[in-house]
């Protein structure tokens, strides 16, 4: 998997501290009043639950940043099939550095394969058509940055990674703005006086909006927003590939699939990172 524009090392390493300092803070007592300073420690990353495994390069930055010393030996990457019994990683080194992110590492790692193994399976179901399964905003704040890296390596795509770097014009906009026809053209000349290049998407709800949104000639992506299997099939066929079309709105894994037979190029879900279920992992220390 290439990696996505938005992991950049700054940013996975800013989301690490804070998190370090929201868990720490001014110390785990727990640790340093029972472990001493020199006493070393190795352990297993224990997979408990079939699914994708998520979040082994986030743990190893995890390790690494608050201990450079700490040792981590591979055994399984982000995106491989796990099955329960299987051991994802070692780590070896101070025993207090281990203790203290092992909740960190095990919170990231958990919902991040969570995320990956959902996507995984709803990918499978659309297997054979053209649509790309991608994901929303509605993620948890300040922990949006791996939600949507587990959901690229459980294989689906991203859509825009927040508010800046895509013009979406959703039903709220439309209607204070006057239409779509206004809307639209609001964002054409805002976009021309701020010298920006971004997509613009409309979100559309019946075939009229459609062609309306369709005779801006200025539109990238038409969203389909809660339209039934027969009418996202008319406007596929209406828009008739002038732009990209995005399934959105009330999809679920039984509707999937047909959604997917409309012949949208999207389709997108926004239960793979709001109402995921952790996959079962756990971090033990042997001797």
């Amino acid at each position: 998997m290439n990696r996505p524009a938005y992991l950049t090392e700054t940013g996975i390493a800013q989301f690490i501290q804070a998190a370090i300092s929201e868990d720490i803070g001014e110390g785990d007592h727990s640790t340093l009043s029972t472990i001493p300073p020199a006493k070393e420690a190795k352990a297993k990353l224990l997979v408990k639950e079939n699914g994708i495994l998520a979040g082994v390069e986030l743990a190893e930055k995890i390790f690494r940043q608050f201990d450079p010393s700490l040792k981590v030996t591979l055994f399984k990457k982000d995106g491989d099939t796990i099955v329960k019994g299987d051991i994802a990683f070692e780590v070896r080194g101070k025993a207090r550095s281990i203790l203290s992110t092992e909740r960190l590492v095990l919170n990231c790692m958990q919902r991040m394969s969570g995320i990956a193994t959902y996507t995984n399976r709803l990918c499978k179901l659309i297997d054979g058509t053209s649509a790309q399964l991608i994901d929303t905003r509605k993620t948890t704040p300040n922990f949006r940055l791996m939600e949507k890296w587990a959901v690229a390596i459980g294989g689906g795509r991203n859509h825009r990674f927040a508010l800046y770097d895509m013009v979406m014009l959703k039903d709220n906009h439309i209607d204070v703005a006057g239409g779509i026809s206004d809307a639209v053209s609001n964002a054409v000349k805002y976009l021309k006086a701020e010298h920006k290049k971004l997509l613009i998407e409309v979100e559309t709800r019946n075939l009229r909006e459609v062609q309306e949104a369709l005779n801006t000639q200025a539109v990238d992506i038409i969203l389909l927003d809660n339209m039934s299997t027969s009418e996202m099939t008319k406007a596929v066929k209406l828009i008739s590939g002038k732009c990209k079309t995005e399934a959105s709105g009330g999809i679920t894994e039984v509707t999937l699939r047909a959604t997917a037979e409309c012949g949208v190029d999207y389709i997108s879900m926004g239960a793979l990172t709001h109402s995921v279920k952790s996959l079962d992992l756990s971090l033990k220390i042997f001797e």
